[in-house]
């Protein structure tokens, strides 16, 4: 009888994924705890695992939502492993009779040509070769020539003769109108539905919930980013030797919240019903940019790492991000989140609060801009800093010299060894 795979269950709260690949096609042999599909819950991305080897048999779909414990797939046990190979596929087996033409005695004249047939596919190759087009893209040989002189991307030229065909009307529209959508037809109105994933579904529950649950409020600041530049430019070679991981901007800026975080601890605290909860450790959840959202990763005792092992936690938190590998476990319990839209290009932003937490610090893009040192007007790298809190718990006072205590310490990147001024605590001040 054949074996049942079903959905397991993921973490408390729950109750249903989406099944978004199917690693393994129905009719394969899998052998036993060989990936067979990626589901997506609300939180993070996981893989089933076939339980024993044999044939599969989806049950299933993509994109299919499932409830834990249904069955995703069966899997026939019983069946023979087919010889390597081999193949299930009828329509493979009926063109076998085809292939023995060398069997034919009567076929001379195939042999003949032979040589002839490869100075035509030749010239044919050569023709198709002189203008850069992708793969399966035709065009006129007029339109081909224009590209080749242009040195244009036929990835953006709409083709409109037949077949998808590029004509020269396509390649002259493309020069004389630069500024149109690439590959979009002129005043098209087309819509397109498509099914909210389970990640997007939550993100979007729990931005709406923290807007409408929290009182939350955003203040402002901004950091010169000089000392931490030439810091960087000056040591980046070494430390990426010595640590084999680069030196980025997040380990500097994690290192700040982790001791401003600890000098204004409602900061780092949660509200549970009546309750405060206050943390002696940092767990600092970084928003990373995934395929299918965003997702904030946490990097356990931040306070306690150092800048090197900071850097390697981003880098493999990150990656995982990007291939869909997080688990729950490495997503939930962070005390304070660190969002950069710098990367994109954003110049001053207000971060939504990620619920429980009090409080989120935004990062935004490295600007050089005029700004007043001792009386004289200078050039520096300047970043906008914002901090968006949960007022129920933590006051103006509280937020604002949180923000003032980061800004202290990236300017004067000294101050992060000891988490205040050098001298004064030589001074014991």
């Amino acid at each position: 009888m054949p074996i049942e795979i079903k959905v397991p269950s993921v973490g408390e709260s729950i109750n249903e994924v989406t099944l978004t690949k199917w690693i393994k096609k129905d009719g394969e042999w899998v052998e036993r705890d060989e990936v067979i599909a990626e589901l997506e819950s609300e939180k993070a991305t996981f893989e089933i695992n076939a339980e024993k080897a044999g044939i599969l048999h989806t049950v299933a779909k993509e994109n299919d939502t499932l409830k834990i414990g249904d069955v995703a797939c069966t899997i026939d046990d019983a069946a023979e492993k087919p010889a390597a190979g081999s193949t299930a596929s009828p329509a493979k087996e009926d063109v076998k009779p085809q292939e023995p033409t060398s069997s034919s005695k009567d076929s001379p004249a195939k042999k003949e040509t032979k040589p002839e047939e490869k100075k035509e596919e030749k010239k044919e190759s050569k023709k198709e070769e002189k203008p850069v087009l992708a793969k399966d893209v035709k065009a006129t040989p007029v339109a081909a020539a224009i590209l080749a002189d242009k040195k244009m991307d036929v990835n953006k030229v709409t083709p409109t003769g037949s077949n998808g065909k590029i004509t020269k009307h396509d390649v002259l529209d493309a020069l004389t109108s630069p500024g149109r959508a690439i590959g979009k037809v002129p005043f098209q109105r087309e819509e397109k539905i498509e099914k909210m994933s389970n990640l997007r579904r939550t993100i979007s529950r729990r931005l709406v919930e923290a807007k409408n649950t929290t009182a939350m409020l955003t203040t402002f600041n901004e950091v010169d980013m000089s000392a931490i530049m030439d810091l960087r430019t000056k040591y980046k070679e070494v430390f990426k030797k010595q640590h084999e991981v680069n030196l980025g901007f997040m380990s500097f800026f994690t290192k700040a919240c982790c001791f401003a975080l600890q000098e204004w601890p409602a900061v780092n605290a949660r509200i549970e019903g009546d309750n405060i909860i206050y943390h002696d450790f940092c767990d600092i959840s970084i928003a990373v940019s995934s395929p299918k959202g965003l997702v904030v990763p946490v990097i356990r005792n931040a306070e306690s790492l150092s800048m090197a092992e900071i850097e390697k936690e981003v880098v493999q938190l990150a990656t995982k991000a990007k291939d869909s590998k997080l688990t729950i476990e490495e997503m939930t319990g962070g005390t304070f989140t660190i969002t950069n839209g710098g990367i994109f290009g954003s110049l001053m932003s207000t971060p939504i609060i990620n619920i429980p937490q009090s409080a989120i610090l935004g990062m935004h893009n490295i600007v050089e801009r005029p700004v007043a040192v001792k009386g004289q007007v200078v050039i520096r790298p300047m970043m906008y800093l914002a901090v968006s809190y949960d007022h129920r718990i933590v006051d103006g006072r509280e937020s604002v010299s949180f923000l003032v205590r980061i800004k202290e310490m990236l300017e004067n990147p000294a101050q992060l060894l000891f988490g205040k001024d050098p001298v004064k605590a030589l001074l014991e001040l």
